[in-house]
């Protein structure tokens, strides 16, 4: 089932109305309706193959909707004529793909210097004295001149962290921001997300399937179903794990197989 949708307000970052997306006749979400207010860490969670990336790729502009509209920050981005609305939109954004998505033939102050030099027009010492201010925001001081290739795994989701943030955005979408990484280390990237939420007021959009994660940063959780198409349940982690009735959602927070799986 889905949420009658909820009317954009002045707090309302991200809301997504009637949304279909897909590739193709096919849908692979319908009837999508949330809002997402300022200041949120919102997950978007669920089983495989159940529609996150390809609600991810919906709201940051790589997929247009098929059906409904995309507000960021009231404005709609994904109408036809609102190009001029998703190009500010895009520069108020901040994306932390999965892999990180660092150039490797070059340095990690060059690389979060990129958007900067792109957007701004501020002098090469500003951009400088910027991306110094966001590598150390991101625990990675003194490995400015590093390449990507003389990382970790887990640096290198901090580095793409710091470019997601070169340019202050209100909105940060992080694709698996834990995928690939041990324990401790995903530990330290949960902390590391709160922390930027709370002295930045960043809202947040975390696609995740790591209940460690999930439980740690959401202030509310939106699961998708393969099934349905769409959305199954919207609430706090503790209301979907123990207060929703639905079999999938009780299975999904509580690791356990469905019922005739």
């Amino acid at each position: 089932m889905n949420e009658s949708p909820e009317k954009p307000s002045p707090v309302d970052m991200v809301c997504a109305e009637d949304l279909v997306l897909g590739y193709g006749a096919n849908p692979i979400l319908k009837d999508v309706n949330f809002c997402i207010h300022h200041g949120e860490i919102v997950t978007i969670l669920g089983g495989s193959g159940c529609g996150k990336s390809t609600l991810l790729k919906g709201l940051i502009g790589l997929l247009p909707p098929s059906r409904g509209r995309i507000l960021i920050g009231g404005k709609d981005v994904s109408s036809p004529g609102h190009a001029d609305d998703l190009a500010a939109a895009r520069r108020n954004i901040g994306v932390l793909f999965q892999s990180g998505a660092l150039i490797g033939s070059l340095t990690l102050a060059e690389n979060v210097a990129l958007p900067i030099e792109e957007f701004s027009g501020l002098p090469g010492d500003l951009i400088a004295d910027i991306v110094r201010m966001k590598l150390d925001m991101v625990k990675l001081s003194g490995f400015a001149d590093y390449l990507p290739s003389e990382l970790s795994g887990g640096m290198k989701k901090r580095a793409g962290l710091a470019r997601a943030i070169a340019l202050d955005p209100e909105v940060l979408f992080c694709d698996e921001p834990s995928a690939g990484l041990d324990p401790v280390t995903s530990a330290e990237m949960d902390e590391l997300l709160l922390e930027l939420n709370h002295s930045l007021g960043i809202t947040m959009i975390v696609v995740t399937h790591e209940l460690a994660s999930i439980e740690t940063i959401s202030h509310r959780c939106i699961m998708l179903d393969r099934s349905a198409r769409g959305i199954i349940a919207i609430g706090t982690p503790q209301e979907l794990k123990s207060g929703s009735e639905d079999p999938r959602v009780h299975a999904f927070f509580h690791r356990e197989a469905l019922p005739n799986s």
